[in-house]
C-alpha cells in the first residue's frame, strides 16, 4: 500500500445519522444555537474534520491555525455548515466500512476525545486540539480498511483493530500504519502541526528520544477508552496501564482515572 495512493484515492468519513438529523433540525430554526451546533458537531468526527478543513483552508488564510470546532465557527459562516451536513446526510445511511461496527467505533473516538481533554489539562497542553486530535485519532485507520478492505480484515483475525499491537502489526504488512496514515490526511486537510503530531506519535510518542505531549495524552486517552470497550476490571486496567508514557508525563494510573470523565457505572469494580 502506498501513502500516495491512498491520499489521492476517495475518502470521506462516515458522519452518524441522529448527530446530522439534530443538526439540520437546529440549523433549520429561526435562530439557531450555535452553543448546540458546536456540541453536536464536535461527537461527530466526519463533520469536524469537514468543518475544521474548511477553516484551515488557504481560502481563510488561516492554515493550521484552527484547533476545534468552536475556532470553526468563528470563522466559517451556518450557511456552509448547513450544506456541509445536508451533503453528509445525503451520504450516511449509504456508507458502510468493511469490519467496522460504526456507532462503536464513534463512542469510542468520542471518549477519547473526551479523556484526551481532560488529560491535556492536568499536563498544560491546549485542550482543544486535545479534543480534536482524540476525536480523529483513529482516522487512518478507517482510510486503510477503505482502501484495502480484505487485506485489512485479514490483517483482524492476527491482531485486532483495538489491539497495542496493531499499529506495528500494519506496518510490517503495508509499509505503513495508521497513525501515519491519519497524520498524513491531517497534514492533507492544512490542520494544525500540533494535532498532525499528535496522530502521527500516538503510538510511541516518546519513542527514539521524541517527545510529544499530546501524542502521549492520545495514547493515555485510547488506552483508557480501551479498557472500557475491553470491560477491564480494577487488576487487569493495573496490568495494561502503559506506565512508560505516564511516567514522561508525570501521570500515574490514579491520576489518570481521576481525570477521566468517562461514565464507569456499568464496569467491574474488582
Amino acid at each position: 500500500m502506498l501513502l500516495r495512493e491512498l491520499l489521492t484515492s476517495e475518502f470521506s468519513l462516515p458522519s452518524i445519522p441522529k448527530v446530522l438529523a439534530l443538526l439540520l433540525a437546529e440549523l433549520e430554526r429561526q435562530q439557531p444555537d450555535l452553543k448546540k451546533i458546536s456540541q453536536l458537531i464536535s461527537t461527530d468526527p466526519a463533520l469536524t474534520v469537514g468543518l475544521l478543513q474548511v477553516a484551515n483552508s488557504t481560502f481563510f488564510n488561516l492554515s493550521g491555525q484552527v484547533r476545534s470546532v468552536p475556532e470553526s465557527l468563528a470563522v466559517v459562516g451556518l450557511s456552509h455548515v448547513r450544506t456541509m451536513a445536508q451533503s453528509a446526510a445525503t451520504k450516511a445511511s449509504l456508507q458502510a466500512i468493511h469490519g467496522v461496527r460504526l456507532q462503536q467505533h464513534w463512542d469510542y473516538c468520542l471518549d477519547v476525545a473526551k479523556v484526551s481533554r481532560s488529560l491535556a489539562g492536568v499536563v498544560r497542553q491546549n485542550q482543544q486540539a486535545a479534543f480534536t486530535a482524540g476525536l480523529i485519532h483513529f482516522v487512518g485507520e478507517l482510510a486503510m480498511r477503505i482502501a484495502e478492505p480484505l487485506e485489512m480484515a485479514a490483517l483482524d483475525a492476527q491482531v485486532p483493530a483495538m489491539d497495542p499491537r496493531r499499529a506495528r502489526a500494519e506496518a510490517r504488512q503495508f509499509d505503513l500504519d495508521y497513525a501515519q496514515v491519519g497524520a498524513a490526511l491531517a497534514r492533507q486537510w492544512l490542520f494544525p502541526e500540533a494535532i498532525i503530531d499528535a496522530i502521527e506519535h500516538q503510538d510511541a510518542p516518546f519513542l527514539n528520544h521524541a517527545y510529544e505531549p499530546l501524542a502521549g495524552v492520545i495514547h493515555l486517552a485510547a488506552w483508557r477508552a480501551r479498557a472500557k470497550m475491553a470491560g477491564l476490571n480494577q487488576r487487569e486496567m493495573a496490568v495494561s496501564f502503559p506506565g512508560s508514557v505516564g511516567e514522561v508525563l508525570s501521570l500515574d494510573i490514579d491520576m489518570v482515572l481521576q481525570q477521566d470523565p468517562i461514565d464507569w457505572t456499568s464496569q467491574h469494580a474488582t
